[in-house]
């Protein structure tokens, strides 16, 4: 059983997409990262980064004693290897894969999370930032188009954990400023993802939550100044 600290962002629905994926019976605890949750003592004791998802594992790979595993992309590599699934064996085709995952966690997600803050979260509307985390965002879509242009998906012909990666990232894709209509092989890319019924599954873990969860900007930017210094 894997127990998942999570809540209902690009970050988190990785994970949910991966075990659903997987068929890994999991359980789902709330980190609700409006209110502060992410910086509670019992959390960080498994998340240091004082970020979700993080997991911990019952039965790990070695047979140990349970496991925690904190970053999403080490998640996905820990669930990849242990199962065998979605992260290939052979040595060039598991370094591509590797390789547009990093380029994920490096690139795609810091970036569209930048343009999410400028464009709909920052207290005062700063033109330079929602342009250049908006058009960096419009630059990485654009890698991913050239790419998926010549490939089903990213890491090539197979569907791997590079591709449950970057999908979530896809998503609020409106949020960012794009358009799918400007990458048609990203889109064909984002619609064959987004019709597998474990994506759904995935995507669709704590749906609701939010609705009883919104705060306001400024209180959420005081929960993070509470945090600040340790």
């Amino acid at each position: 059983m894997i127990d998942l600290f999570f809540w209902p962002t690009p970050n988190g629905f990785k994970i949910t997409v991966m075990l659903e994926e997987l068929g890994v019976p999991y359980r789902v605890h709330a980190i609700n990262i409006a209110k502060g949750d992410q910086f509670r003592p019992d959390f960080l004791a498994i998340a240091p980064n004082n970020r979700m998802p993080a997991i911990i594992e019952s039965e790990p790979v070695d047979g140990g004693a349970p496991v925690s595993v904190f970053e999403s992309g080490a998640i996905l590599m820990y669930l990849a290897e242990k199962h065998g699934r979605f992260l290939p064996t052979e040595p060039r085709a598991r370094l591509t894969t590797l390789e547009w995952l990093f380029w994920q966690m490096g690139g795609l997600g810091p970036m569209a999370g930048q343009a999410h803050h400028f464009r709909h979260f920052a207290p005062e509307t700063i033109p330079y930032g929602v342009d250049r985390y908006t058009q960096e965002v419009a630059r990485l879509y654009g890698v991913m188009n050239r790419r998926l242009e010549r490939l089903p998906f990213l890491a090539g012909e197979d569907y791997t954990i590079a591709d449950i990666a970057c999908w979530p990232w896809v998503v609020p894709h409106e949020r960012q400023g794009q358009s799918l209509d400007d990458y048609p092989h990203l889109k064909r890319w984002f619609e064959t993802i987004g019709a597998r019924p474990a994506v759904q599954a995935g995507r669709a873990v704590g749906r609701d939550w939010d609705k009883d969860s919104m705060i306001t900007s400024e209180e959420a930017e005081a929960i993070l100044r509470a945090h600040r210094a340790a």
